[in-house]
C-alpha cells in the first residue's frame, strides 16, 4: 500500500506594503498651495507703507492689514482635521485654494482700509487649511520610510518662502504696483487648483456632530492670543485695558478648553494627540524655533534698511544666500542624512548650527559689508534645513494616517503662534534695549568729558557751537540701535540653544536611518 504524502502548508511570507509613487503634479499642487499661504504673511509687509498713502491710514491702523489675516488664520488652522472629515480632504483643499484666490483678487481691488481688512480676513480663513493639508497629503502620499524626502519638499515651501517674501514683495512693488503682491496669487493659485483637481482623489465625508462649546472656547483662546501678540506692542501691552481683557480671555478659555476636552472623545480637536510623547516634543520645539526664526526675519530688514541704509531690493538680496543654503540642507537631510543618522542627532545639530549662525550676527558693525551680513545667514540657513525635516519626521512618526490632517493643523498652529511670539518679543526688546543703550551712551556726553571735545575736534566740529551736537546725537542714536540689535542676536541665539533639552524627550523612531537600513 502506498502511503499518501501529506501536504505541508507553506507559511505565507508577509509582503511589503506597495505604496504607489506620488505624482509630480500632486506634489507641485500641494507645495504651491502651502507656499501661497506662508508667503502672504511676509510679502504683504513690504506693501504696507504704500497702503498708508493709498488709504490715508495711520501706522496703527495699517497694522490691521496684517492682524486680520493672522487672527483669522490662527482660528481656522486647528480646525483643519474637523473640516477635512466634514467636507472631505479634496473638497476642503480645492475650496480653500479657490477662496484664497478670490480673496487675493479682492484685496488687490480694495478701495479703503475697511474693505482691505475684510478681504484679508477672508484670505486668512481660506488660507488657514492650506499648510496643514499640504503636509498631511504629502505624508500620506509617501511611504513612511520616505517621509524625510516628503518633508524636505514641504520644507522648501514653508521654511524658505518666508525668507524670500520681503525680496519678492519688494521686486513686485518696485516693478509694478503694491497691489501686485495680491494679484500674483491669482495665476499661481489657479495653477495649483487645476493640478489638485486633477490629481487629488475624492475622499469620503463624515456626518459629524459639531462640538460647539469646544469650538467657541478654541476660537476665543486662539483668536485672543493672536490679537494680543500682534497688537500688544502698538498698544503698550498691559497698559491697555483691551490687551489685559484679551489676555484673561486667552488664559481662561485655554484652560477650560483643555480641561474639558482632555478625555472627551467628541472634542472639536482631538487632544489625545498631545499624549503622544514625540508629537508633544515636536510641538514644543517647533514653537520655540518659530520664535527664533521669525524673530530674526522680523529684525534683519530693520537692521539693513533703516540702520545701514540698504535699498529694499538690495536688502532683500541679502536673504538669498540663506534661502539657498536652507534649500540645499533640506534636500540633503531629507534624502541622505536621515537614511543613516538618528533623527534626534540631526535635530540637535540643526539647533546648534542655527544658534551659532545667529550669534555670529552679534559681531556686526555699522561698517559691515554685505557678505558680513549674509554669511551668518548661510550658517543659520543650514541649521534650519537640518532641523525641520528630522523634527517633523519624529513628531509624526506615531501618528495614524486618519489623524494626519488634525495633527498637521495642530503643528501648523503651534509654529504660527511661535512666530507671532518671536515677532512680538523682538519688537518689544528692540525698542526697550534701544532706550537702554541711548541712556548709557548719553551719560558720557558732557562738557566736562575731555574725550568728547577731542572727538568733536577730530570730526571738524566746534564743541562750543550748539549746532555741532546734532551730528553727535544722530551717531549716538545709530550706535544705540546697533547695540540693541546685538543684544537681540545674542538673545535669539540663547533661545535657540534652549531648545536642545527637548531632544531628550523624544524617543527613537522606526523611521530613523539605521533601523530602516537594517530592515532593508
Amino acid at each position: 500500500m502506498t502511503e499518501a504524502t501529506a501536504e505541508v502548508p507553506v507559511p505565507l511570507v508577509p509582503q511589503p506594503e506597495v505604496h504607489p509613487k506620488p505624482s509630480l503634479a500632486l506634489v507641485v499642487a500641494v507645495v504651491l498651495a502651502a507656499v501661497l499661504e506662508v508667503l502672504d504673511i511676509t510679502i504683504v509687509s513690504v506693501a504696507t507703507p504704500h497702503m498708508l498713502g493709498a488709504f490715508g491710514a495711520t501706522q496703527d491702523q495699517i497694522t490691521w492689514v496684517l492682524t486680520s489675516y493672522l487672527v483669522a488664520s490662527a482660528v481656522v488652522m486647528p480646525l483643519t482635521g474637523y473640516l477635512s472629515k466634514r467636507f472631505g480632504r479634496r473638497r476642503l483643499l480645492t475650496g480653500s485654494i479657490l477662496g484664497f484666490v478670490v480673496a487675493s483678487a479682492l484685496c488687490g481691488t480694495a478701495w479703503n482700509l475697511e474693505s482691505m481688512v475684510v478681504f484679508r480676513l477672508l484670505q486668512g480663513v481660506f488660507g488657514a487649511p492650506l499648510v496643514p493639508l499640504s503636509q498631511a497629503i504629502l505624508l500620506d502620499a509617501f511611504p513612511k520610510e520616505k517621509h524625510g524626502q516628503a518633508l524636505a519638499i514641504f520644507g522648501l515651501g514653508i521654511m524658505v518662502a518666508p525668507i524670500l517674501g520681503p525680496t519678492f514683495g519688494g521686486w513686485l512693488t518696485e516693478t509694478f504696483v503694491w497691489r501686485a503682491v495680491f494679484y500674483i496669487n491669482v495665476p499661481l493659485g489657479m495653477f495649483a487648483l487645476l493640478l489638485a483637481m486633477g490629481q487629488l482623489p475624492k475622499s469620503r465625508t463624515q456626518d459629524l456632530n459639531t462640538d460647539w462649546t469646544g469650538l467657541l472656547l478654541l476660537v476665543a483662546c486662539v483668536g485672543s492670543l493672536q490679537f494680543v501678540l500682534d497688537q500688544g506692542q502698538s498698544k503698550g501691552w498691559f497698559d491697555s485695558k483691551l490687551i489685559v481683557v484679551l489676555t484673561a480671555v486667552t488664559v481662561f478659555s485655554g484652560i477650560a478648553f483643555f480641561m474639558r476636552g482632555w478625555n472627551y472623545s467628541k472634542n472639536i480637536v482631538d487632544l489625545s494627540l498631545v499624549k503622544n510623547r514625540n508629537f508633544t516634543a515636536g510641538l514644543i520645539a517647533i514653537m520655540a524655533y518659530g520664535v527664533t526664526l521669525f524673530g530674526s526675519i522680523a529684525i534683519l530688514p530693520l537692521l539693513t534698511q533703516r540702520l545701514m541704509g540698504y535699498p529694499p531690493m538690495s536688502a532683500g538680496m541679502l536673504f538669498m544666500p540663506r534661502a539657498v543654503a536652507s534649500a540645499i540642507a533640506l534636500a540633503i537631510t531629507g534624502r541622505i542624512l536621515l537614511n543613516f543618522m538618528d533623527a534626534r542627532i540631526l535635530v540637535a545639530s540643526g539647533i546648534i548650527v542655527s544658534a551659532i549662525g545667529t550669534m555670529m550676527l552679534a559681531g556686526l558693525t555699522l561698517q559691515a559689508d554685505a557678505w558680513a551680513i549674509a554669511w551668518p545667514g548661510v550658517i543659520a540657513g543650514i541649521g534650519m534645513g537640518m532641523f525641520f525635516v528630522p523634527l517633523t519626521t519624529v513628531a509624526f512618526s506615531d501618528i495614524p494616517r486618519d489623524k494626519l490632517d488634525e495633527a498637521s493643523g495642530f503643528f501648523a498652529l503651534t509654529r504660527g503662534i511661535g512666530s507671532s511670539i518671536g515677532i512680538a518679543v523682538v519688537s518689544w526688546l528692540l525698542a526697550r534695549q534701544g532706550q537702554v543703550h541711548w541712556s548709557q551712551l548719553t551719560v558720557h556726553v558732557s562738557p566736562f568729558n575731555p574725550e568728547l571735545r577731542t572727538y568733536l575736534n577730530q570730526a571738524g566740529l566746534d564743541p562750543d557751537v550748539p549746532s555741532s551736537m546734532a551730528p553727535l546725537v544722530i551717531e549716538i542714536a545709530k550706535q544705540a540701535q546697533l547695540l540693541a540689535f546685538v543684544d537681540l542676536f545674542w538673545f535669539i541665539g540663547i533661545v535657540t540653544f534652549a531648545i536642545l533639552p527637548v531632544v531628550f524627550i523624544m524617543k527613537r523612531t522606526q523611521t530613523d536611518g539605521p533601523m530602516v537600513m537594517a530592515a532593508g
